[in-house]
Order: structure tokens, then sequence, then C-alpha cells
């Protein structure tokens, strides 16, 4: 038997009218008649009395059989689509994005929840990287992008521009530079600062902007390498952090103070990832990541330090 007749035939037993059959399944009246004529063919009995329209004897035990077998087929379709549906969020490789502390402040969570928005059948996966990080995790792809700071000069890596901050240190309440919160300080009064350590494979370009260019400044007696280990020894008196005004917002501890440097160049975050990655998820996630950057980072810049 055709299951595809079965439609027909209900819509007829259940309107008693053939015109109103086909009207309601968007079909000519003369193509139900045919439909008709062929299961009762099949069948070797007449299904439907015409005048007026009712099942015969035989068409009212087809009517049940009708509806339990294209209930049946509606299940198993829906079945079939499910399987597919969860075969391919268990085989989807999930978009990786690190994020190196506090990444490009508000810009990140926000990149991460619109790409989740626009793209929710691909997994997503967030992982913290450490200072020493942000060249290796892409380059060894173990991330698909990665917040960052600074862009490192590698041909490998592309990046785009998220967020432009002016530079901070941080040192505890009871250090001289704390009387400076508000009206800042300059490179030249951080040559004593002992600014916490980072590995020695921690690459240079991240040295370099950690410590102001001072070589001097690389002195601090703890080794940090994530954001709460600087927080930590800075309070612990074990060396000074720096870092990006926004970092202040994203670790303000209490007891930690935050002291803008006036004449340090500004540094920016970055959206980075490999280059010519022909993955076209990566290619939606920096279009995102980038509009949004050029609506947030204007307010973010002018938010006050805590």
């Amino acid at each position: 038997m055709d299951l595809r007749l079965l439609p027909s035939f209900l819509a007829v037993v259940e309107e008693q009218h053939f015109g109103r059959a086909a009207a309601r399944l968007f079909l000519s009246p003369p193509a139900v008649t045919q439909h008709i004529r062929r299961l009762e063919s099949e069948l070797g009995t007449p299904l439907l009395h015409r005048n007026p329209v009712r099942p015969t004897a035989a068409g009212l035990r087809l009517a049940e059989h009708a509806r339990t077998l294209l209930a049946a087929a509606d299940a198993a379709v829906e079945d079939v689509h499910e399987a597919v549906r969860r075969e391919r969020e268990a085989t989807a490789r999930p978009l990786r994005v690190g994020i190196m502390g506090h990444g490009s402040a508000e810009i990140t969570p926000a990149a991460v929840n619109a790409y989740r928005r626009a793209r929710p059948e691909v997994p997503v996966e967030v992982i913290q990287l450490n200072f020493t990080e942000h060249v290796s995790a892409l380059v060894e792809d173990r991330v698909d992008l990665a917040f960052i700071r600074p862009m490192p000069d590698d041909d490998r890596l592309v990046g785009d521009v998220l967020l432009t901050e002016q530079r901070i240190v941080v040192v505890p309440g009871s250090a001289p530079l704390a009387d400076a919160r508000t009206e800042g300080v300059r490179v030249a009064d951080l040559a004593d600062l002992p600014i916490f350590r980072v590995p020695d494979h921690t690459p240079a370009i991240f040295k370099d902007y950690l410590y102001f260019h001072n070589e001097a400044a690389r002195r601090g007696r703890s080794i940090a390498l994530f954001p709460q280990e600087v927080l930590t020894g800075v309070l612990t008196g074990h060396g000074a952090g720096s870092g990006l005004r926004s970092f202040a917002r994203y670790y303000n501890w209490p007891g930690a103070v935050f002291v803008p440097v006036l004449d340090a160049p500004p540094e920016s975050s970055h959206l980075a990832a490999r280059a010519h990655d022909p993955n076209p998820e990566v290619a939606i996630f920096r279009a995102l990541a980038t509009t949004l950057a050029r609506e947030l980072a204007p307010r973010i810049n002018n938010m006050p330090l805590p």
C-alpha cells in the first residue's frame, strides 16, 4: 500500500466531502478522487459511499489503521532527524576560544555570547591562557582564537585590534606609589618598582610590555602566570603588577591600588588567530568581535578607575 495515498483518504473521511478534503490538502478534487480510486483498487473493495460521502465498513477499519500508520511514519521521520542532530552535535568540533587574563574587557564576553546566539549549533569552548601561551596556544592548535596582548610579530598569526587602553601599575595600599592613584605616575617613577616575574620561556614581546621596556623592573620575587597570582603577590609584598586600565575593574581586590602610568604608550588587546585558517567559524567570530569592539571601545575607555 502506498502510504502517500492515506492522507487523502483520511481527509475525505473527516471532511465528508471531496472538495473540502482537496482544499485542506492543497490538492485538486480530481487528484483526491484518483487517490481514493487507487486505494480501492489496491484493496479490492469500496472504501467510501459517494452520496452522501461516508466510509464503508472497510473504510472505517482502514481509517483506524491509517491514523496509526501515519503517526508511526511521522514519529520515525522525527526520530531519524533527532538521531542525525545528536550525531552532528557529538561530532562537531567546538570553536575553542582562548582568553589571556581578562581578554579585551567587556568586549570578550560580548563577543562570545554574540557568537553563541548567531551560531547555536556550534559548541564553544572557552580556555584560560596564562601569560606564556598567547603564541603557543594558537601555533600548537590548542585554541582557534585568542584574546591576547600585545600582538606578537609572527607571520603565523593574524590579529584584530579590539581595545586600546592606558597602562596602569598595581601596588599594595601601603606602597609609596599608592598615593599617586589620582594624579598618576610616569615610567621613570617605576625604576625601583619590583614587578612580578614571568617564566623565562614567556615571549619577549610580553616581557617588554609587562616591564615597560625597563630591564631594572624585572625584580619581583614571585613568578606569576595568571592575574590572580599577580594580585596575590602584590598583596603579600612579593612584587607589583602592570596591566591595562580595564584590569582594575576585573581584579579590584581589597588592598590593591591601581595607578595610571601617564607617559607609557597606550597598549592594545587583540583577537588573534592562525593566518589562513580555513575554518569559517573563525572568520564569523572575528567579524562579530570587531563589530562589537567599534561599538563598545569608546564607552570602555571612558570608565573611571575604581
